[in-house]
């Protein structure tokens, strides 16, 4: 107790604060490039898939051709943008495998639904 009857006052700790320092770097011109080259690739992919959008007929081969080249499109937006290029190949198997089943599933149960829809109709 103080001499006048009061508590004692606590003791407050003052923290320095210390704000972080940024160091900028000047911007590494490979990566640019790097950006650039996939930029390029996924456009030259996206025009090929409008020139076929509007020079071919509609029908099953060219929804086949748009779904293969949208894979390729995300298999490759996956490789480079996510890293996945770089990682072990057990890694990527066992990514890439799952995705192949599932493709297949589809597949097969769109050929047995139609069966079935062709059968009862």
């Amino acid at each position: 107790m103080a001499r006048d009857g009061r508590p004692p006052r606590k003791k407050i700790l003052i923290m320095e604060v210390s704000t972080p320092k940024v160091e900028v770097k000047p911007v590494d011109p490979e990566k640019i490039k790097k950006i650039w080259r996939v930029a390029g690739i996924l456009a030259i992919i996206t025009a090929v898939e409008f020139l076929l959008a509007f020079t071919m007929d509609g029908g099953m081969l060219r929804n086949a051709i748009f779904i293969g080249m949208t894979l390729v499109k995300a298999f490759y937006i996956v490789s480079e943008f996510m890293h996945l290029k770089h990682e072990h190949k057990v890694l990527i198997w066992s990514l890439g495998l799952p995705c192949i089943f599932v493709i297949w599933l589809i597949i097969a149960l769109l050929n047995e639904g139609s069966a079935i829809f062709s059968y009862f109709n």
